[in-house]
């Protein structure tokens, strides 16, 4: 016996679907009020050494960046010159991502209490609000898959497959990580049976802006890619584990070989200034294509190695209290009191300033907001412990009753575990996948309650 792929149902067949939007509106109107209060008590939006002003300087500059962050988020960027209306707008598009979620959920049949319920995370945890405050792709990245799953799971069209396909390549556009997600919705095409042009809509719209933002960057790097540090980043997650007596080497990549330095975290050998690959003449980003061929090498030779660090970096991401990864770094779900300076050493800081927005400072908060802020508490394991909870219920509950929600499912677990699989833990990496959990799971989980209550074992498709 095998469960059908769920379908929408049409409002006629949802009861009180055109009420009960209340809880939600008092909920929203909370969060609301929430931002308001963490723009009023900062001064400008917090910008972060050295992602911000990379970022803000591919956007004076229109030109694709060498390193690690493609352009997306400089488009965006692109089009204000003041961090501090960037901040408010980011903190709308947050709003929007609740939103989405609990419309999504209603035109699923969830009730209101759950569809609402689904949305708390993105609401009111600290993390995200902050995230919203700050100038990084993160927010874009999650705002933009949110809308592609929106469009492809209200009503599958060849417009809607289409739109969701850019949004998708748009958010791979603004980090890399999210490029599997064009396949995971082509996929979630041809199981429902979409039918052939939807399925080609979607491809051709993700595949397009894709092929040529890599043309774009071959144009300025010579190099046909997204960005210029997948390697580096493969090399550096493979220095927590690389032994290379079990590897075959050419002379040139073995001069990637660990060589004594010891850091905390896979990411750290990125900086480390004694790490093998940046002992070498030239720059770390010039021997990209080295690094890759030595980080495949090596897991080839070491695949269980890998697992085991992939799996064990991904387990912070469920911890009860926690975690500092990097130990430089400290997680937190309280919003900060006091004042930060920027870097003003590093000449890209003023430069950026000079030519961006003359306004950029160092963020500090403003009293009395700041204090009530300051006071604010989200309780870590609703951060960490539920999201491992919600993408268990979610998996579970999606494939028995509700196959549909498989797809915002496996699209959590991809944007979970591929910056670790590519790089290494950051809490900041785990927030995009926490919106779809939430989805995943709500959906999930109303479906085996449904069927539950219809004495099914398995759930069955309304018709439309």
């Amino acid at each position: 016996m095998t469960a059908t792929i769920l379908r929408p149902s049409p409002p006629a067949l949802v009861p009180g679907r055109q009420r009960g939007h209340l809880l939600f509106g008092i909920v929203l109107a909370a969060a609301a009020t929430l931002r308001a209060l963490v723009m009023l008590g900062y001064t400008t939006a917090q910008l972060y050494w050295y992602d911000s002003f990379t970022y803000l300087d591919t956007a004076l500059h229109m030109r694709p960046g060498g390193a690690f962050h493609p352009a997306g988020y400089s488009w965006f960027l692109w089009l204000f010159s003041d961090v501090k209306l960037v901040a408010g707008l980011q903190h709308l598009m947050g709003l929007g991502v609740a939103v989405m979620i609990y419309l999504l959920l209603r035109r699923w049949s969830a009730p209101a209490w759950a569809a609402t319920l689904a949305t708390v995370p993105v609401l009111f945890d600290p993390a995200f609000i902050r995230l919203e405050h700050a100038i990084l792709s993160d927010l874009q990245v999650y705002f933009l898959i949110m809308a592609a799953l929106t469009l492809l799971m209200w009503r599958t069209t060849i417009t809607s497959s289409a739109a969701a396909g850019l949004l998708l390549a748009l958010a791979g556009l603004t980090r890399t990580a999210a490029v599997p997600l064009v396949g995971l919705a082509l996929l979630y095409l041809l199981v429902r049976r979409a039918g052939r042009r939807p399925v080609i809509a979607l491809m051709l719209a993700g595949a397009i802006p894709l092929t040529a933002y890599a043309g774009w960057y071959q144009h300025h790097h010579g190099r046909f890619a997204l960005s210029g540090a997948d390697g580096v980043s493969l090399w550096a997650r493979t220095m927590t584990f690389a032994d290379c007596r079990r590897v075959e080497l050419t002379p040139e990549e073995a001069k990637l070989c660990p060589n004594g330095t010891v850091v905390d975290a896979a990411s750290e050998y990125v900086w480390a200034a004694g790490a093998s690959l940046n002992r070498m003449p030239g720059g770390r980003f010039a021997h990209n294509d080295l690094a890759r061929s030595f980080a495949t090498k090596v897991i080839l030779a070491q695949p269980l190695d890998y697992l085991r660090e992939v799996v064990k970096d991904t387990s912070l991401a469920f911890t009860w209290t926690p975690v500092a990864h990097p130990k430089r770094v400290s997680p937190a779900l309280t919003f900060p009191k006091g004042a930060w300076e920027l870097p003003w050493h590093f000449p890209l800081v003023n430069k950026v300033r000079a030519e961006y927005d003359n306004g950029i400072r160092g963020m500090a908060s403003v009293e009395p907001y700041g204090t009530i802020l300051s006071h604010y508490r989200y309780p870590w394991f609703l951060h960490g412990t539920l999201f491992g909870l919600l993408l268990l219920a979610g998996g579970l509950s999606g494939a028995l009753w509700r196959r549909a929600a498989l797809l915002p499912w496996a699209m959590s677990m991809f944007l979970l575990v591929g910056p670790v699989a590519a790089l290494d833990f950051d809490h900041r990496y785990v927030l995009p996948a926490i919106p779809l959990a939430c989805l995943a799971a709500a959906m999930g989980l109303h479906g085996m309650l449904t069927a539950l209550r219809a004495g099914r074992l398995l759930g069955r498709e309304r018709p439309r």
